[in-house]
């Protein structure tokens, strides 16, 4: 039985964040920057995992996983300061 997958996109990982997104993507260069390399991960591991394209090494997959979360703890970090 196959799971569903995960959507991993920035706006489904923080939509109590969604107008603050927004506006630090207009406005904040490190943040587009930091969302960017977060997309542009989270969409080659999406199509990985779809199958899109061919599998790569488990240890490949994990590091790629592993520099998502960190971009997300990024994310998070200046996302909460704005809230504050």
């Amino acid at each position: 039985m196959n799971m569903p997958l995960q959507d991993h996109d920035v706006h489904a990982e923080f939509p109590e964040f969604k107008a603050v997104i927004q506006t630090l993507r207009q406005n904040d260069a490190h943040f587009t920057q930091l969302a960017a390399r977060y997309d542009e991960v989270n969409k080659h591991i999406r199509r990985v995992e779809l199958e899109a394209v061919p599998a790569l090494s488990d240890e490949h997959m994990e590091e790629l996983k592993k520099e998502r979360l960190r971009l997300k703890d990024q994310l998070y970090a200046v996302l909460s300061r704005q809230k504050a």
